[in-house]
């Protein structure tokens, strides 16, 4: 079984704080703000917190179950493992997530995203995947963060 990680830092204005407040809200506003990424994210068991599982729907009808792994709130931090999919399923076993909002010091932050996919079978991870991935990981950070600066009496 084949084992790929790949990570993504990218430098925001908003705080630490302001950013992991957006991060918890991801459910309701990616819909919102990324349609055609994020149809619908669905609790399916659970309260929201770790142990909780979602339906993510994507914008092209495809579905991952995602199982919080860990939220520490202290710290900005949230994992999470997204299986059972049908989107990339002939490659992918499970997708684990690893986020963490680290403070700047001239006031903003940094959001620093982790990604580690098992493989199913004899499947391999291509340089083009990891590359539309980490496009994706990017492009959805900026439009979330973009909602929040945008909405400063939320975030």
């Amino acid at each position: 079984m084949d084992v790929a990680s790949m990570e993504v830092e990218i430098t925001s204005s908003l705080s630490a704080s302001k950013l992991f407040k957006m991060l918890s809200d991801f459910d309701t506003i990616a819909p919102k703000v990324i349609p055609q990424t994020y149809k619908s994210i669905a609790l399916m068991q659970g309260d929201g917190g770790v142990g909780s599982i979602k339906s993510v729907t994507f914008g092209n009808g495809t579905t991952w179950k995602q199982k919080i792994d860990a939220i520490d709130t202290s710290n900005l931090s949230v994992s999470y493992t997204l299986f059972d999919g049908d989107a990339s399923s002939d490659i992918m076993d499970t997708a684990t997530h690893h986020i963490k909002c680290i403070s700047s010091a001239n006031g903003g932050s940094v959001y620093k995203h982790t990604y580690l996919i098992k493989c199913k079978g004899d499947a391999k991870i291509t340089d083009d995947f990891i590359n539309l991935s980490k496009e994706s990981m990017t492009d959805t950070f900026k439009a979330l963060e973009s909602y929040a600066i945008d909405h400063p009496e939320i975030y």
